[in-house]
């Protein structure tokens, strides 16, 4: 379960994070990116007391991304701890721990294979559980 605080401040806006990024998250950052205005340049998102973060978590943060920047908000996304660093780093295909996938995260290209990486692993884990992947 996660829980969103948002704040604006001048031509930015804050959502602050809390709990875990997980597959009910989608609905709640999207809730949050509803409340920006005409007025706001820039989205700052506070992942510091994100605990965990799993496949679906991360697809919503990308998501939130995507939305963000076709808003032309200049997304930053700060306060990566070490579990959600660690789920992007399995996806993305980075071996060993704490690998420094916070910093990539910034990279459009990085974010772009963490999607399409991400989309996989949950279309392979929803055959498993015995539906079929998502066109």
């Amino acid at each position: 379960m996660i829980n969103v605080d948002v704040q604006h401040c001048g031509s930015s806006i804050l959502i602050s994070a809390n709990g875990e990024l997980d597959e009910g998250a989608g609905e709640v950052l999207q809730r949050a990116l509803d409340r920006v205005t005409m007025d706001e340049r820039d989205l700052l998102v506070d992942l510091h007391a994100v605990t965990a973060m799993d496949v679906d978590g991360l697809l919503h943060l990308l998501n939130l991304h995507r939305r963000a920047e076709r808003m032309r908000l200049r997304v930053l996304v700060t306060g990566w701890q070490p579990q959600p660093q660690q789920c992007m780093a399995t996806v993305a295909g980075i071996p060993g721990p704490r690998a420094a996938t916070g910093e990539r995260y910034a990279l459009a290209g990085f974010r772009r294979l963490l999607e399409e990486k991400a989309q996989r692993v949950r279309d392979r884990s929803d055959f498993a559980d015995g539906w079929l992947p998502r066109a």
